[in-house]
């Protein structure tokens, strides 16, 4: 049987270019950037699979008429593209990721928490309570804008406050390009707020507090109630954890969700490119101070100071903008000291097994 191969082709790449039904592969989010990367030669013999469950013993993956388990990886995480190699399943190839959201593992030390991969739309979800907290908005955004993934700030419980729009006014003072929605996360609203992100072959992602209603968004755009969801607590809006693990699920139409547990702890690393984006007025504010190391502190000359004094600025912004640098700086110094150490080790390690063969 001759096996046709144009659906895993860019779209350019087939008849005329025109639509066709989204397919197996598309449907759990294979796009032209995967598929870019290897040879048509390579589906046979090593077929396309993508995690959709990282278990402590175990990754889930998903492929064309492909349903299996393949044994834990570090370097792997939940959205990742896996080209299956079925004799030696541990070696099976991970295609460049288009996109990778990544924290500082919590606890004291300082290793990279991988996240998810392959993210297109990131939902940063709060609530019209307690929740709502603009800090924790701007390292959400952060972390998207440095991963390449579009942000969305998504509030909910927008039907259980007298005036939704004075919240709605304060999330899209965070950042000029990036939009906000409120709604109610039951019914039908989400479906159709969020259906210009929710496309087919698309992948999203719900980030968020515990108890703000991800997995009550989600379970909105599957139509089920595939995910158990629990009730916040009415004296401080804190939420309990009902989502235990980072998992992918299918829209009916194609567009695949991946729903988070609360992150009690999001620490920046590597994200120097993101804060900048989410601070763009003060990155540009900066370019007019009169030293172009200039802290914006108690430098002569500083176009920052001079916004904040005329109330362009609040000072406030000024304030978490430092804090942000100065973490992701720390935990970038630390983690770049620890590569340092293990490929100084790597490069002593194989010496030694080259003078070793030497002496044979």
């Amino acid at each position: 049987m001759v096996r046709d191969y144009s659906q895993f082709l860019p779209l350019s790449h087939r008849d005329g270019g025109s639509s066709s039904p989204v397919t197996p592969l598309q449907a759990l989010g294979w796009q032209p950037f995967f598929s870019q990367q290897i040879g048509i030669e390579d589906f046979d013999a090593t077929p396309p699979v993508r995690v959709v469950q990282v278990h402590r013993n175990a990754l889930h993956v998903l492929g064309d008429s492909i349903d299996t388990t393949l044994p834990p990886r570090q370097d792997v995480t939940v959205g990742d593209w896996l080209l299956l190699d079925r004799t030696r399943p541990h070696s099976s190839r991970v295609l460049n990721r288009s996109s990778l959201i990544k924290r500082r593992a919590p606890g004291t030390g300082r290793d990279e928490q991988l996240i998810a991969a392959n993210i297109d739309t990131a939902f940063i979800v709060s609530s019209c309570n307690q929740d709502f907290n603009v800090p924790r908005f701007e390292r959400y955004i952060a972390l998207a804008f440095e991963a390449r993934i579009t942000p969305v700030i998504v509030l909910t419980k927008a039907d259980q406050v007298a005036d939704p729009q004075t919240y709605l006014d304060a999330a899209r003072t965070i950042s000029d390009t990036v939009e906000a929605v409120a709604l109610d996360a039951r019914g039908d609203e989400p479906q159709s707020v969020l259906a210009a992100w929710c496309k087919p072959g698309k992948t999203v992602a719900f980030l968020g507090s515990s108890g703000v209603g991800k997995s009550t968004l989600a379970n909105a755009l599957l139509n089920s109630q595939t995910i158990d969801t629990q009730e916040i607590r009415e004296d401080d809006s804190k939420g309990r954890h009902t989502t235990t693990r980072r998992e992918l699920h299918s829209m009916p139409n194609g567009c695949m969700i991946l729903d988070t547990p609360g992150m009690r702890e999001l620490q920046l690393t590597d994200a120097e490119a993101g804060i900048d984006d989410v601070f763009a007025d003060i990155q540009q504010l900066s370019l007019g101070c009169r030293f172009k190391d200039c802290k914006h502190d108690t430098e002569p000359g500083c176009a920052v100071a001079q916004a904040i004094e005329q109330g362009a600025i609040d000072a406030s912004r000024l304030a978490r903008w430092r804090k942000l640098k100065a973490e992701n700086a720390f935990n970038s110094a630390s983690l770049a000291e620890r590569r340092s150490r293990d490929k100084a080790f790597g490069k002593m390690v194989r010496g030694v097994k080259k003078l070793k063969e030497s002496r044979r």
